[in-house]
């Protein structure tokens, strides 16, 4: 999620210098970030985006490392069949490795079967050049993982970058990508000597994070309150009632977590299954 929020923030604020950087042309000024939902059968991804440039679509997806179910190749196919669906136009399709390894699938770029052969860019950002990375704010954070001699020297090349920029909210919102995305490569004793733990703590990004995980984690612990409750409630209903039939079961298992507790009370005064059946049938 990390990772994922902090690419997110980059894209949708910098979409010209990411599309600068793969089109490799100037800026363009329509641009335009689509909905990662697609036709057919919804996707969605956090680290997945659909830039539209004028009369082209640039698909960006990053990865920290390849494995996927179902496997990269056929996802890219897949994405571009409904794109091209959708918008009939020129498809540039990249997938932007970000953690350094040697395993097989990054250096996979294309999907082959009979009478069907299709490729994607592929770019392994540690060996990638970081100095068109170096020229641009919004592609600072990415520079850190690029390729470098020794890697030190090429974090405190960014975080002189970062400190030279003027506007302060923008600076702590890349100071705080950069560090997050250095994490990647970097230990965070490292990390933390080059740059300001408290202007990672004022960006936007940071908060957004930490909202995403408020959020996520309220939304587990209301799962986990009402998975204890209905295997509460089941257990109660065997002692009163003895083994329930697989299809009360089923009814049981899809009540809300105020009517488990509703039938918790209601259960007392049960004496067979058919009570069971009629309050259920009451709801």
């Amino acid at each position: 999620m990390t990772y994922d929020s902090t690419l997110k923030y980059l894209v949708e604020q910098y979409p010209q210098a990411f599309t600068r950087w793969l089109f490799n042309q100037g800026p363009a000024e329509d641009i335009e970030i689509l909905n990662t939902e697609l036709s057919t059968e919804p996707i969605r991804a956090d680290a997945l985006f659909f830039v539209r440039v004028a009369d082209a679509i640039l698909h960006l997806e990053f990865q920290t490392l390849p494995q996927s179910e179902p496997p990269l190749p056929l996802r890219m196919l897949d994405y571009w069949v409904r794109l091209y669906r959708q918008y009939r136009c020129d498809i540039e399709q990249v997938i932007i490795f970000l953690k350094p390894t040697r395993l097989a699938g990054v250096f996979v770029n294309q999907f082959t079967e009979r009478n069907l052969s299709f490729r994607y860019r592929v770019i392994r950002i540690w060996e990638c050049d970081p100095q068109p990375l170096l020229t641009t704010p919004g592609l600072l954070p990415l520079a850190v993982l690029a390729q470098a001699e020794v890697p030190e020297n090429l974090l405190s090349q960014v975080a002189a970058r970062i400190d030279i920029i003027e506007d302060r909210q923008q600076q702590r919102n890349l100071s705080a990508c950069v560090q997050l995305l250095a994490g990647v490569k970097f230990d965070e004793q490292l990390i933390q000597a080059y740059f300001r733990e408290d202007m990672m703590q004022e960006s936007v990004v940071y908060q957004r994070i930490i909202r995403q995980g408020l959020e996520q984690g309220l939304e587990q612990g209301l799962e986990q309150g009402k998975r204890n409750e209905l295997n509460l409630i089941k257990r109660l209903l065997n002692r009163r009632l003895g083994e329930i039939n697989p299809q009360l079961q089923n009814q049981i298992e899809k009540l809300s977590f105020q009517q488990l507790e509703d039938l918790g009370e209601a259960l007392l005064d049960f004496e067979t299954e058919v009570d069971l059946t009629n309050w259920l049938k009451q709801l």
